[in-house]
């Protein structure tokens, strides 16, 4: 059983306050983070700000650091509008150098520290950054990256830029009047299935996150934030830190997440928020049991990607007062909040923001993987529970009811996420690439990812729904479901790539899902490994998996084949494969 949610009264407490803390932050176009972060480092002073593996800044040292990047930049010439880029693992310094970048102008570029040097160069190329600040750890990445890059890329060791100038505050000149409206950091997209786009992040925006989680989470100096997520995101990079930091909270940074060593750290550092990503509860879920789980002082954990399941185990078995889920993404211009703490669900927009979101669901095609379109043109509002990708209207000029949509740096991927003309003539709507489905009471669950969810049988097949389904059976620690193509078949059939442990026996999933899931959304292929592949931000990383198929010379894991007429799962050897891919053996 999940803990009673926040009443109706806590949480509308938590929507003023994020109203609250954001209504002033158009007053001063040149009130940007870095400014803001003054006033809060003056207050705090001595307190402690940021805390990593290797030393602990209090706020003023952190302003002071900033400050010292600051001077750097306009010491080695860097204008405003230039961008530089920044590759360096999770660390206090991290934030200290792009605050102060950011602070005169400079557009800093997140990388990626798991990209291979290749995309790396790309990501130098695509932000048109000649300049790369790197730590001693990624010296060597970044040489490679460097070289491999078509123009010239001065590569400046992290440690020498902090030598070479002092930490007063830059002047007004020096500062060269940074504003809202300008660029601030570029943040890479995963690139699970391609090279990275960079989508922009205005200082608008980047204080605007800052604020409304600061008010939405209530941070205050009694705060400890733990954050083991990459700096180099928007959730653990700026929502994590800024949310807390601008309440005057304490920042705990871990380069990595540790499951076995998750609690105990927790408590140590006496932490009383912690940010996560979905599939990160699903391993303390499925973690052995420690004393330091009922220990902790936990009071909020916030994020996203928490599936219903792993929602409602997480919150019993360590006794988590409160969930704060959330939908966002960096390039998207609009969000939505669970400040109810209704398990599963990512959000709701109350009636008395529903001028502020101005969002819907559409009906999509799902083989053209297009909204789809009546006789005049225009696209269907779904109805209550119908599945339908989301879409925020765009901004087009001052005073339109909509959020701007900053996009990325490359215009031809910036407008594919345009959705034009959707419900009257010269509106434009940003195309989210999700399903989602919206309940009676208005709340919004996430299905899946627009080309995730794939067609068999006639019928939509939600790999979300069912990996969910997939992972609630005896012995599966984590499932990843993807469609695959099968010769002589419309669509594409269901595949399973199933992390398991010795409790896992076929005959018991194989009614386990015969029990729990349609015939068409039964997975056809099973694949079973040790582990699953995950990037940093526990995302699986299907595109592999999908290339590699059901074919058995390509994979040395067990591969299994649906017998429906059996209801049981047969070991697929190259003779059967033979048989299904020359469409002798039927699905």
């Amino acid at each position: 059983m999940s803990q009673r949610a926040p009443g109706k009264s806590s949480a509308n407490k938590d929507w003023l306050r994020a109203l609250q803390a954001v209504a002033a932050a158009d007053a001063d176009p040149a009130r940007i983070l870095a400014v803001v972060f003054d006033a809060v480092a003056s207050r705090e002073n001595e307190r402690i700000a940021l805390i990593d593996a290797r030393e602990t800044l209090s706020f003023s040292d952190l302003n002071a650091r900033a400050n010292a990047y600051a001077r750097f930049a306009r010491a080695s010439g860097f204008d405003k509008g230039d961008a530089v880029a920044l590759l360096m693992e999770n660390c206090a310094d991290y934030i200290a150098l792009w605050l102060g970048l950011t602070r005169v102008g400079v557009v800093v570029a997140l990388l990626n520290t798991s990209l291979p040097p290749a995309a790396l160069a790309h990501c130098l190329s695509v932000a048109g950054a000649r300049t790369l600040i790197a730590s001693e750890k990624f010296a060597k990445a970044a040489a490679d990256a460097a070289a491999r890059s078509p123009g010239a890329i001065r590569v400046i060791a992290s440690s020498d830029a902090l030598a070479r100038v002092d930490t007063s505050p830059p002047t007004l000149q020096e500062a060269r009047s940074a504003t809202l409206d300008d660029r601030a950091l570029l943040i890479y997209t995963s690139g699970t299935t391609g090279l990275p786009k960079a989508a922009v992040v205005s200082h608008r925006r980047l204080l605007t996150w800052a604020l409304w989680f600061s008010g939405l989470i209530d941070a205050s100096p009694q705060d400890r934030m733990y954050n083991c997520l990459p700096l180099h995101h928007s959730a653990g990079g700026v929502v994590a830190v800024w949310s807390a930091l601008l309440g005057g909270a304490s920042v705990v940074l871990r380069e990595r997440f540790s499951a076995s060593r998750f609690w105990e750290d927790v408590v140590a550092n006496d932490c009383t928020l912690f940010q996560y990503i979905g599939e990160l509860c699903r391993y303390l879920v499925n973690a052995p049991e420690c004393a330091a789980e009922k220990a902790h002082r936990l009071r909020m954990c916030v994020g996203n990607g928490l599936r219903r399941d792993v929602w409602d185990a997480f919150q019993a078995r360590f006794r988590a007062p409160r969930i704060l889920e959330f939908y966002a993404a960096t390039e998207s211009n609009f969000s939505l909040y669970n400040v109810d703490g209704e398990a599963g669900a990512i959000g709701r927009v109350p009636a008395f923001l529903a001028h502020r979101f101005q969002m819907a669901l559409v009906a999509v095609d799902m083989n053209a993987e297009q909204p789809l379109r009546d006789a005049e043109g225009r696209c269907r509002r779904c109805g209550v529970d119908e599945a339908g990708e989301a879409i925020a209207r765009i901004a087009l000029r001052a005073g339109d009811a909509g959020a701007a949509f900053d996009g990325y740096i490359d215009r031809t991927a910036s407008e594919a996420k345009i959705l034009r003309d959707a419900f009257e003539p010269g509106d434009a709507w940003m195309r989210s690439g999700d399903l989602m489905r919206k309940d009676a009471r208005g709340y919004y669950y996430f299905v899946d990812r627009i080309g995730d969810t794939f067609r068999w049988k006639g019928e939509n097949v939600s790999t979300l729904e069912v990996a969910e389904t997939l992972s609630a059976c005896r012995g599966v620690l984590d499932a990843s479901v993807y469609g695959v193509c099968v010769p002589g078949n419309e669509g594409r059939a269901g595949m399973a790539a199933l992390a398991v442990d010795a409790h896992f026996q076929l005959d018991e999933f194989a009614a386990h899902i015969a029990d729990a899931l349609a015939p068409y959304a039964r997975p056809l292929f099973l694949r079973l490994r040790s582990a699953l592949y995950i990037t940093e931000t526990f995302k699986h990383k299907k595109h592999a998996l999908t290339q590699d198929g059901f074919d058995p010379r390509r994979v040395s894991e067990a591969l299994y084949f649906l017998d429906a007429a059996r209801n049981s799962y047969v070991p697929l050897d190259e003779s059967l494969f033979l048989r299904i891919d020359s469409g002798a053996q039927k699905p």
